[in-house]
């Protein structure tokens, strides 16, 4: 628990420090955000404040990771020897690593352009194609020393459905979908001042809870002995990783929150995607995480029903979509659509730890 709240903590502190210093840069860069003329008026009032502020949390997080390890010098030997650098860490660092990359060169289209198209449909997808298949194959073909893997060969919900085994290449076809929905899940919601960072925020502490809740309940810890256990690889690193990333992600909101100062672009989005995606992957709460990130499935769901109304029948259900812009439209002032948003999202979450707990419960009883 030490090494997680170390983690957490100064992941915190460095995005709250940092963050003031990557709007400097991108300022003295001229990295402003372009702004669609197509959207709600107000939000031309943003042009220019700068953009790609997920670069201080990604670099918050993996910094803080390091960190924590340092912290795990203090515990008795035989407990570090199960918690050294892992694949597990390799994957996730990864994801959120080479997602929020494909994320950068996005923003980095749209600066340079000074236009709101940045990198091409396809070519956002063929970069989350490759880092998602590349860390799926990791994930799926490199086992621990007792043959667990980083993520497995069957659909999960709270854990493994034993019926549901798509083997390898199925598992690695899963992962790839699961970090691309989830990555563009989170771009979409990103599109008001805090609204996909405190959504963030509430994911990655659930999905620091279930970490740790799997590490004290553990099948890879000699020590417990509790009449069930979880098995999946290196949980403390999966809740060390996600309490570093929401740490850094309410650091970066006191500067992203109305009016934001700065933006965390599609570098922090498919960054953030991508991360949580591999959670729900190493956790093997791949269906439960549908629940947990329950904002993110609503706010996709809104492009997608508008896209196929629009094209089956020439007229559109929202006013716009994403869905937070129909409310925007509406006459909802921005803090209240994010503020109400991040309500539905802590439901979510209640709902998805609720179902993980009682799972766990009734197991037990």
């Amino acid at each position: 628990m030490r090494a997680v709240i170390v983690a957490a903590a100064v992941a915190f502190i460095i995005s709250l420090f940092g963050t003031p210093v990557a709007i400097r840069v991108f300022a003295a860069l001229k990295a402003g955000q372009p702004i669609r003329t197509l959207g709600p008026a107000s939000h031309q009032s943003k042009k220019g404040t700068p953009t790609m502020g997920g670069v201080a949390f990604i670099i918050a997080t993996v910094l803080a990771y390091v960190a924590g390890h340092l912290a795990l010098t203090t515990l008795p030997e035989a407990q570090i020897a199960q918690v050294k650098p892992t694949m597990t860490a390799l994957v996730l660092l990864g994801l959120f690593v080479f997602c929020g990359a494909v994320g950068f060169l996005d923003d980095f289209l749209k600066v340079r352009k000074r236009n709101s198209g940045g990198l091409s449909a396809k070519g956002k997808l063929l970069g989350q194609l490759l880092v998602g298949g590349g860390l799926g194959v990791a994930a799926l073909y490199v086992p621990s020393t007792n043959g667990q893997t980083v993520a497995s060969e069957h659909i999960s919900f709270i854990r493994d459905i034993s019926f549901l085994d798509v083997g390898k290449v199925g598992s690695v076809i899963v992962f790839v979908f699961v970090i691309m929905s989830m990555s563009n899940g989170v771009n979409l919601t990103d599109g008001l001042d805090g609204l996909a960072t405190g959504a963030s925020i509430l994911v990655l502490g659930s999905y620091a809870l279930i970490g740790f809740w799997q590490y004290r309940h553990w099948c890879g810890d000699n020590n417990y002995a509790g009449s069930y256990c979880y098995e999946v690889r290196d949980p403390l690193e999966v809740a060390l990783i996600a309490a570093a990333a929401a740490g850094a992600c309410v650091g970066f909101l006191w500067w992203n929150t109305s009016p934001a100062r700065i933006f965390m672009g599609d570098t922090g989005a498919l960054g953030l995607g991508g991360l949580i995606g591999g959670l729900a992957m190493a956790t093997r709460t791949t269906l439960l995480s549908i629940i947990i990130g329950g904002l993110f499935v609503i706010i996709t769901m809104s492009v997608v029903i508008q896209i196929i109304s629009f094209k089956t029948t020439g007229k559109r259900v929202f006013r716009m979509s994403p869905l937070q812009h129909h409310f925007e439209l509406a006459g909802w002032s921005e803090v209240n659509i994010v503020v109400r948003f991040w309500i539905v999202a802590g439901i979510c979450v209640a709902i998805g730890l609720g179902l993980f707990y009682s799972d766990f419960l009734a197991i037990m009883g």
